[in-house]
């Protein structure tokens, strides 16, 4: 029992470890985890800083030019643009990172009892994956959202439950190889039920390359939630996300273009980012690499 711990526990520490300093020699996926961290920052923190109300209306200093007390200018309703585009980043960017914890949460539980079981319970559950595969995931998105609601837990829920499929199929690829592995059958061996041996010590090895897919998730879901806000059905006013302050700037879009430009840019910065930081990964964590 002492001895059967380092041969499962080891390895996942030095795959981190290894992980992490190779990110840090590599300068492409290092400077997008900065430019995230700075775009994180700024949207969390920079309320506290800059305290003017992204709600706070003024028709009569509508779409104006950038000043001192409106840096970034204001909209259609003379809310200040900066102070939204904070407000709005954080609802984005908070909305893609938890959603897909969701996805990684449903898709590992299902990928890991796919792949450790095998049999008639890896039948069912990934031809239940093949069939959500099978549905376009943004119009069944638009499906429940229709039916559920748009308040954000229920965009949260539903963007997440859109990627989960990925994550199961990476998840039940990595515990059908990982299964076969000597540790495993040394803690079967030893007395460990098949609880322990799936998420103590097979789930942490498949948990890697299951989480690079889920960095280049949250790329995907800062577009669907920002696709769903622009088409009305996401996130309502009056609270902003990048995705209805694209909305509202279409209509000024000849005449006050920086509108659709501020929120815009922000999202193609955040989704190359996460694109950029997920392909890192991806490269620094496969074994052809090495």
């Amino acid at each position: 029992m002492i001895e059967a711990a380092p041969l499962t526990s080891a390895p996942v520490r030095r795959r981190s470890s290894g992980l992490w300093h190779k990110l840090l020699r590599n300068p492409v996926g290092l400077g997008a985890a900065v430019i995230l961290l700075l775009l994180y920052g700024a949207a969390f923190l920079g309320p506290l800083l800059y305290t003017v109300s992204p709600t706070l209306t003024d028709p009569l200093n509508s779409t104006a030019d950038p000043s001192v007390q409106h840096p970034l200018g204001t909209d259609d309703l003379g809310r200040d643009v900066l102070a939204r585009l904070l407000s709005g980043g954080r609802i984005t960017l908070l909305i893609s990172v938890v959603s897909m914890m969701v996805a990684l949460s449903v898709g590992s539980l299902i990928g890991a009892m796919a792949g450790f079981y095998r049999g008639l319970t890896e039948t069912v559950l990934m031809r239940l994956v093949d069939t959500f595969m099978a549905i376009p995931s943004f119009f069944l998105i638009l499906a429940a959202i229709s039916v559920l609601g748009n308040t954000p837990p229920v965009v949260v829920i539903v963007v997440g439950l859109g990627y989960w499929p990925q994550v199961a199929r990476i998840v039940h690829a990595e515990v059908s190889k990982i299964r076969n592995f000597e540790f495993v059958e040394a803690g079967r061996a030893l007395g460990a039920s098949n609880n322990r041996l799936i998420w103590r010590h097979v789930f942490p090895q498949a948990l890697p390359s299951a989480a690079v897919l889920t960095t280049l998730g949250i790329a995907w879901s800062i577009l669907t939630e920002t696709g769903l806000s622009y088409l009305g059905l996401g996130i309502q006013p009056p609270l902003a996300s990048w995705g209805n302050m694209l909305q509202n700037a279409q209509t000024y879009f000849w005449t006050k273009p920086v509108l659709a430009v501020y929120p815009g840019l922000l999202i193609a910065v955040a989704v190359l980012c996460f694109n950029l930081l997920g392909n890192t990964l991806r490269d620094l964590t496969d074994p052809r690499g090495r």
